[in-house]
């Protein structure tokens, strides 16, 4: 039973961890894959580095923004950082109704 005792404070930090770190990222790229994966032609979005843009084109790898009339961008599908929804333009108020019902 000593023996026990003795890996008790380890079990419970390996626990801690799993809990507090290991898991909540699991789920944030597990919502991250299913935000790349959904995207679709006129979608609006905003990339890691805070362009605003609408896509025109869509492949496995990549995508192809419309930035203004006259410039179309073409970036990986991974650099996408979020999708703006079209009916209010901010996606910040839905994360926060959403945090408020779970």
């Amino acid at each position: 039973m000593q023996g026990l005792g003795s890996f008790l404070p380890l079990i419970l930090i390996i626990a801690v961890f799993y809990f507090l770190l290991i898991r909540p990222q699991q789920k944030h790229k597990k919502e991250r894959n299913a935000m790349l994966s959904a995207l679709k032609k006129g979608d609006k979005i905003i990339t890691i580095g805070g362009l605003h843009g609408t896509i025109t084109d869509l492949t496995e790898d990549r995508v192809t923004l419309k930035v203004n009339d006259n410039s179309r961008l073409v970036f990986e599908r991974s650099a996408v950082n979020t999708v703006v929804n079209a009916d209010d333009g901010n996606e910040e108020k839905e994360e926060k109704e959403e945090k408020k019902e779970s």
